[in-house]
């Protein structure tokens, strides 16, 4: 069960718009396929309850009304009456897992409680609301105050809930401690569907989830990229890799799907996620040492079970201060350039320099550095050798583009939302007379030193996705004084890294 919309909506600084929510809710059930999703809590605002209304509409639609499920508290009728005018089925009643939380929060006794779950549990069900039932900082309850949590089960049990939660509401369990408790729970009731729902305080929540499946939970909670509150929740991406390759299980989830819902989240929610995030990191696949390059050459001596392919990913082989000659060969054969052992070796020393002044060189660049280093300096079959670009108050952004291909001349012009969309529309235009396929922009960045000077030179990173099946990622880099001009040095690069490609795929004539 993936909670990235609600509990991982209590990360700092993030809300979700209804329509965010509502396209999240899409993806993970449809495309990368949990089993469930908790999309809400009760009672919360007005965004909240147009939210749940509009993912529930989408789900009943699509018959996946059961698989939606929304927190809701002991109140009796409120928060069955608030997820039944959503459209909602089912209800995870948040109820006390500790003696502790009982008393001191709720400022109740045990038995008084038990009557408000109970009243409401009954309320849910005579309102046709399926109901699950989380046991709140029951980490601390089961070894703190076992009885309770005991006569709590059995209530629900005799209530018949469909799903108890256990969760580790601060994340204090490790994997060994986990395994006891769970095991705790699953055999004194070995027919109740107990589900773990970590935390990860001390990164520990995925070998929690780990421990716990091996304690005979019946399914795990996660969010993806760990969106939660503090240290966040167990990691979607990781947890399935590792239930799939370390346990018996397997899940429905649909592993190359998981880079790019972690790319949706990280966009919608606009907290970043690590180079070197495991599974999904944009870093995750390169490979840095020369030593590497040279192992998986020889006979992938540095692949494992994490293959970058089954996550819909490629390999990559970063250039830079730490390359060897592997490295620049893995590049060289993927952009067809062939080079004798004296040009492959000026060229590596050429990259290691720019690597000593902390510049990653792109396969992108590759091309341009060996035309610089073998003295080719018409070595760019593509160019933009001209543009214009319009951007005013009282009139849609214009564009007016030249390009030239090989020495023959294509002009375009375009107008749209904003200045390099209107850049890009002409370029598409003018692209066509070459048959040049202009791949999709993935991602554009753009960064400039600190200190805040208006005449500092701005950095900008485009990513692009090829259009065919199967087609890797790659990046282009602009840098100039002017941010539009950046951006057309970055894109140049972008349709010479294609014109490239293209030819290097052309049968020979």
């Amino acid at each position: 069960m993936d909670t990235t919309l609600r509990d991982g909506e209590q990360t700092p600084d993030v809300s979700y718009t209804p329509a965010e929510k509502l396209q999240l809710a899409r993806v993970l059930l449809t495309e990368v396929g949990v089993d469930r999703i908790e999309i809400a809590q009760t009672r919360v605002s007005e965004g909240e309850e147009q939210a749940a209304r509009r993912i529930c509409s989408w789900a009943r639609r699509e018959g996946l009304a059961e698989r939606v499920e929304i927190m809701g508290y002991t109140d009796g009728d409120l928060s069955v009456k608030w997820i039944r005018s959503v459209g909602g089925r089912v209800m995870n009643l948040l109820a006390k897992g500790s003696e502790k939380h009982c008393r001191g929060q709720l400022r109740q006794a045990p038995d008084q409680h038990r009557r408000r779950v109970a009243e409401t549990v009954q309320r849910a069900h005579a309102a046709k609301v399926r109901v699950n039932v989380y046991l709140e900082d029951w980490s601390n309850g089961v070894r703190e105050s076992f009885d309770y949590v005991f006569a709590m089960v059995e209530l629900l049990r005799e209530l018949e809930v469909a799903r108890i939660y256990l969760p580790d509401t601060l994340g204090i369990l490790s994997p060994e401690t986990t395994k006891r408790y769970v095991g705790l729970m699953t055999d004194t009731w070995p027919r109740v569907a107990f589900e773990f729902h970590g935390h990860n305080d001390y990164g520990l929540a995925n070998g929690n989830c780990l421990a716990a499946v091996r304690a005979g939970v019946a399914g795990v909670h996660t969010s993806v990229n760990g969106m939660g509150e503090r240290a966040g929740n167990t990691r979607l991406a990781e947890v399935v890799a590792a239930i799939h390759d370390f346990t018996d299980f397997r899940t429905g989830v649909d592993e190359t799907q998981l880079a790019n819902v972690t790319r949706l989240v990280e966009t919608f929610s606009g907290k970043a996620v690590p180079g070197n995030a495991p599974i999904v990191g944009r870093d995750v696949f390169t490979q840095t040492g020369g030593i590497h390059a040279d192992g998986d050459a020889k006979g992938d001596l540095y692949a494992s079970a994490l293959a970058p392919a089954r996550f819909g990913r490629a390999r990559r082989y970063a250039l830079g201060k730490l390359s060897g000659k592997a490295s620049l060969v893995h590049n060289l054969k993927e952009l067809g350039i062939e080079l004798s052992e004296d040009e492959r070796t000026r060229v590596l020393e050429r990259i290691v320099q720019l690597g000593d002044k902390k510049h990653e060189v792109s396969p992108a660049d590759l091309p341009y550095i060996i035309a610089d280093v073998l003295g080719r300096p018409d070595d760019r079959p593509v160019r933009v050798s001209s543009y214009r670009v319009s951007v005013g108050s009282s009139q849609p952004p214009e564009a007016e583009v030249e390009l030239a291909v090989d020495g023959e001349r294509m002009s375009a012009r375009a107008s749209g939302d904003g200045g390099y969309d209107a850049f890009m529309k002409a370029i598409v235009k003018a692209a066509r007379r070459f048959e040049i396929e202009i791949p999709r922009l993935e991602d554009f960045r753009v960064r400039i030193p600190p200190g805040g000077r208006t005449e500092a030179l701005v950095e900008t990173l485009i990513t692009w996705r090829g259009r065919g099946a199967g087609e890797s990622s790659f990046s282009t880099l602009g840098v100039d004084s002017d941010q539009m001009a950046a951006a057309v040095i970055a894109t140049e690069k972008m349709l010479n890294a294609v014109a490239t490609k293209r030819r290097r795929r052309a049968p020979p004539r």
